[in-house]
């Protein structure tokens, strides 16, 4: 058998289209706090919503029957 190990342990030298380092991971970091988690929030809050009006439409309004 021949010794291929060298082949396998060199490290890949390009780099990702945001960078490496602190720069790239405070970009990525800053890109997640900006975007990604408002739209998160903004769904999470209007699906609750949804959510509520489609259960009091089937069940009706909270509060004492025959009110």
């Amino acid at each position: 058998m021949s010794d291929t190990s060298s082949k396998h342990d060199a490290q890949p030298t390009h780099e990702s289209a945001l960078g490496t380092g602190r720069r790239g991971e405070f970009l990525v970091f800053a890109i997640i706090v900006a975007f990604i988690w408002p739209v998160v929030a903004v769904g999470v809050v209007g699906g609750y919503g949804f959510l509520i009006w489609m259960m009091q439409l089937i069940v009706g309004p909270p509060g004492p029957p025959g009110a």
